[in-house]
């Protein structure tokens, strides 16, 4: 298994390890296996689609402009 080191601002360190009952590194673990599988979930929506990237790029446009309306009413 490989290792990985991370950093982390001072005061979550601080908070994680007011908590040293908790096996961090299984937690970070988990995470990285939830978010890999969330990419590769992706990747296969993204190898059938049509859409360009200019096309994605405007109907992000589009439903950011949309979604600042709805809030700044």
């Amino acid at each position: 298994m490989g290792n990985m080191t991370l950093s982390i601002p001072a005061d979550l360190h601080k908070e994680l390890a007011a908590h040293s009952e908790i096996k961090w590194s299984d937690i970070a673990r988990q995470a990285f296996e939830k978010k890999i599988q969330e990419l590769h979930w992706m990747d296969k929506i993204v190898e059938k689609s049509t859409l360009t990237e200019k096309d994605a790029d405007e109907i992000g446009h589009k439903i950011k402009g949309e979604i600042f309306k709805r809030f700044h009413k």
